[in-house]
């Protein structure tokens, strides 16, 4: 359980986001909901987890942009005192063929999804090492470590992020904190829902478990990580693709 404990989602109004935030609340945590675009989704998961008897708030901020980041830190620390939980999850795509790949979609998409966990961890660093208490999970993705056509910008950034765990974890060690990451295969989120039937077909035959996974599987190994029985374990990254890499 998290009982007492402050969590921040980066990306948590909707998706993959949305389920960590809910299952971090369930678990106990007075969760920080951390959205760039709508706040009107991001409204709904805040209701969502106080009908459920939950504790949670929303806090608008562009996780590309280093100013807005620390500002957004400040914020959570003044009114929490301390953060214990931070999962870096935000995260977009600008999908096309790598020669015809703009500079700006290469850079918006490495701004957020790397540039975007190195601010966050950076700004929350200082806190969890004063507190000599931490949990950074970062959201990666398969692609990450096994590529794919159209998505290269896509892929650099989240092998980035693996990077990133795995020296942030040497770093941060010696004050207990831990620092992991998580590669989802493919979830059932707006992401996919829009993938032609075709290109879905094709998906799940390359996966061994023969199905889409949920966001809920993703939270459920956030949780694990994020919890006391996950203590010894850092600079991992755990594949939750129903065995799409193996």
């Amino acid at each position: 359980m998290l009982k007492g404990q402050t969590a921040v989602v980066t990306g948590g109004s909707r998706g993959i986001g949305r389920a960590i935030a809910l299952e971090l609340a369930e678990q106990g945590a007075n969760v920080v909901i951390n959205y760039h675009g709508s706040t009107e989704k991001a409204e709904a998961v805040k209701h969502e987890i106080e009908e459920k008897g939950g504790t949670a708030e929303i806090m608008q901020c562009n996780v590309a942009d280093f100013e807005e980041s620390e500002k957004f830190f400040q914020q959570v620390i003044e009114k929490y005192k301390r953060i214990d939980i931070l999962v870096n999850n935000a995260g977009i795509t600008c999908d096309g063929l790598l020669m015809k790949m703009s500079e700006k979609d290469f850079d918006t998409v490495m701004n957020t999804n790397l540039k975007g966990t190195f601010h966050c961890i950076r700004f929350v660093a200082r806190q969890m090492i004063k507190q000599r208490y931490g949990r950074i999970i970062n959201i990666s993705s398969v692609v990450g470590v096994a590529g794919n056509a159209g998505q290269a910008n896509y892929a650099a950034s989240k092998a980035g992020v693996i990077g990133l765990t795995k020296s942030a974890a040497k770093e941060l060690a010696s004050r207990k904190i831990t620092v992991n990451a998580i590669a989802p295969g493919f979830i059932e989120t707006d992401m996919t829902k829009v993938l032609p039937d075709k290109v879905k077909e094709d998906s799940i035959e390359k996966i061994p478990l023969g199905y889409y996974g949920k966001p809920e599987d993703v939270a459920g190994a956030v949780a694990f990580l994020a919890s006391d029985k996950a203590g010894y374990i850092t600079g991992q990254v755990l594949h939750v693709d129903g065995g799409m890499v193996i």
